[in-house]
């Protein structure tokens, strides 16, 4: 692991902005190459007879029959020349937000949980429209998360129609950019439909894209019909796709961390290719969600310090391949908010800030993946806004650098009424919320002795009484709605619940 620095650019008092490598430059060559080897030896099944026309019209070796694609090198190459280096996602008036280059960091809570974490019982249970409504504001609300996931999979509308419910109550409460994605080969088209009435049209759509979504090749090497088509449909529409690969290490890829890597590789070079062939200049991300498979007892370590490393290290790959990285961490495999989940959730996301990965997915998330908690939400906000400040390093300010210690200072002056301090306090340090208590022992007894737990779900409440969405305009809610009301009602829902 190299120690090194970013964004170096100005005078010799311009902030270097810390980073970290966990591969050599030789060990990034020799990951891609033998991914590109296997590529072309071993191949790709794609279970997608149009994904594979594409695929040979391209110059790949496919073999119809076994539904494998065979992928030359210089097929690789070339796709990657064609995909974009920056993307600008916007949010929902149409204002640049998410600028996705070089080391630039943003964070947003974790995905597709099925279950949340009860803040008055502490029990997971199933997961409703008003928990997801109650998490979209909270994350509207909080500082350090640039966008908003589809975090939670709700259980009180039909599964078939459960990824297009979600990012509809994602626009209607909150004006931030959306990362999400498909469950059933129908949804994007819908999916697209109500993006393009938030944004004024197709083509305005595809000028300023307000979301990302999921494209997930299934370890080891295989595209099914429903993630090939999204990837590919994404392409066509020129909505960011971002590439998913999941390797579990010692059960769907080799359980050598470089092995993992290797796999990985291969399959987000996969998905570049029919991605870019598909719509050459479209713009994709170069992302996963790797675990650590704990043979221990048969779970998903998301929380794993090997986890976070495989995703720097793949960060590390996908910004030499010249392309915008994503990643899972700040996840924590911890059943309750408790100190298992700050140990787990906090490296993570200092080390994915440390590595530059462009899109952090992960804050709130527990259980494997499996459970949302607004409380972890809120502290997990506390632990990006660190991160961010951290790479934001140390900036040596206008004059000289202790101007302070240069005034009369056996005359009592003061920094505490300092010119200088006054001008530089709220710049150089980061003050918390009240989720993390700075006070003196005697004042934090005086007020009650709490905990983190309680300090959050204070904060919970605080926001979600405060916080008013900013309103869509009329037409456009109702040109949402109608479309979301006719999609239900095609499996028997005439009530739109969470509206």
């Amino acid at each position: 692991m190299d120690a090194g620095t970013g964004n170096e650019a100005g005078g010799p008092d311009s902030a270097r902005r810390p980073t970290l490598s966990m591969l050599s430059q030789p060990m990034v060559e020799r990951i891609v190459g033998e991914a590109l080897e296997v590529l072309a030896r071993v191949g790709v099944l794609v279970e997608d007879d149009e994904a594979l026309a594409v695929l040979a019209e391209g110059g790949a070796q496919v073999h119809r029959h076994t539904q494998r694609a065979k992928i030359p090198e210089n097929l690789v190459w070339d796709c990657l020349k064609t995909a974009p280096s920056s993307i600008t996602v916007y949010n929902r008036d149409g204002e640049p937000t998410l600028r996705l280059q070089g080391w630039n960091v943003y964070f947003d809570p974790g995905s597709a949980a099925i279950k949340i974490l009860d803040s008055q019982t502490q029990q997971a249970r199933q997961a409703t429209t008003t928990d997801l409504v109650n998490l979209v504001r909270l994350a509207d609300a909080l500082p350090h998360l640039a966008a908003q996931s589809t975090a939670l999979v709700v259980s009180d509308v039909p599964r078939e129609i459960a990824d297009r419910y979600r990012l509809f109550l994602v626009l209607l409460n909150s004006s931030k950019p959306v990362i999400t994605g498909t469950f059933t080969l129908e949804a994007f088209e819908v999916m697209k439909e109500m993006l393009a009435a938030v944004m004024g049209g197709a083509s305005r759509l595809a000028e300023k894209p307000p979301a990302i979504f999921d494209a997930c090749p299934s370890p080891p090497l295989k595209w099914s019909r429903l993630t090939v088509r999204a990837l590919m449909e994404c392409a066509r529409s020129g909505l960011p796709a971002e590439l998913v690969s999941m390797p579990l290490f010692g059960a769907t890829s080799p359980a050598t961390l470089a092995g993992a890597l290797v796999q990985h590789t291969a399959e987000n070079l996969s998905g570049v290719v029919i991605h870019q062939l598909t719509a050459p200049g479209s713009p994709i991300i170069y992302g996963g969600s790797p675990a650590v498979f704990d043979m221990r007892f048969g779970t998903t370590a998301m929380g794993a310090i090997e986890t976070a490393m495989v995703v720097c290290a793949y960060a590390q790959i996908g910004r030499f391949l010249g392309l915008p990285t994503h990643g899972y961490l700040g996840q924590s495999d911890a059943k309750l908010v408790d100190c298992q989940a700050g140990l787990e959730s906090s490296p993570g996301l200092v080390l994915a800030a440390l590595a530059g990965v462009n899109v952090v997915s992960g804050a709130g998330m527990l259980e494997f993946e499996s459970c949302q908690s607004l409380e972890k939400l809120v502290i997990d906000d506390e632990i990006c806004g660190m991160a961010l400040r951290l790479v934001q390093g140390i900036e040596g300010r206008d004059g000289r650098l202790a101007e302070d210690l240069w005034g009369d200072l056996g005359a009592g002056d003061h920094f505490l009424t300092s010119p200088v301090t006054l001008r530089w306090l709220r710049e150089e340090t980061l003050f918390p919320s009240a989720v993390i208590d700075r006070r003196s022992r005697d004042a934090w007894l005086a007020e009650g002795a709490t905990t983190a737990w309680d300090r959050a779900q204070c904060r919970v409440r605080e926001l979600l009484e405060r916080q008013q969405p900013k309103p869509l305009a009329d037409e456009v809610r109702r040109e949402l709605i109608k479309i979301m009301h006719a999609e239900a009602k095609r499996y028997g829902v005439d009530a739109l619940p969470g509206i």
